[in-house]
């Protein structure tokens, strides 16, 4: 049953999408989506599935709209970070790849993790290893893995987990 859920959440994520890059509702558009998506979610569907490993319950559903606001808040505020350094005269630029080790269990949660790291000027997801992710920091503040782990991961990591464990 769960393989099947996968597959019908793919397709109409994946039909959806088509839909609001083409913004037609046409027949011919419809047909090629509908085609497509079905391609698509047959062919990929163990691993194209960003919606089933979610957990569809109302704590995670609020949860969901909780990160959305802390992404965007740390999204500002690297923007910000990362001004000041560029026009700063001195330039005052620490880079290095730090190591750090996140909780996440389910692929999709530590997929999500990672690319919201890479999302946030200033930090780059160099490589995800099972629980140890390596990421490009351009002001690496310490080379210590729980301290690199507690500034860049764990504020994104908390909604993560509630959201896909």
């Amino acid at each position: 049953m769960t393989k099947a859920r996968d597959l019908t959440t793919l397709f109409a994520t994946l039909f959806l999408f088509w839909l609001l890059l083409n913004g037609s509702l046409a027949p011919d558009v419809l047909a090629i989506g509908l085609v497509v998506a079905l391609l698509i979610a047959i062919l990929f569907r163990g691993s194209l599935a960003v919606l089933s490993e979610f957990r569809a319950t109302p704590l995670a559903i609020v949860t969901a709209v909780g990160y959305l606001i802390y992404f965007l808040k740390a999204l500002l505020q690297s923007n910000l970070q990362l001004a000041r350094i560029v026009l700063s005269p001195s330039l005052p630029l620490t880079p290095g790849i730090v190591k750090v080790r996140t909780r996440l269990q389910s692929r999709m949660g530590r997929m999500l993790l990672a690319n919201s790291i890479t999302l946030t000027p200033g930090t780059l997801t160099v490589e995800l290893n099972g629980e140890w992710l390596y990421i490009h920091w351009v002001t690496v503040e310490s080379a210590d893995i729980e301290a690199a782990t507690a500034s860049i991961v764990s504020g994104f990591e908390r909604y993560i987990e509630v959201m896909y464990g």
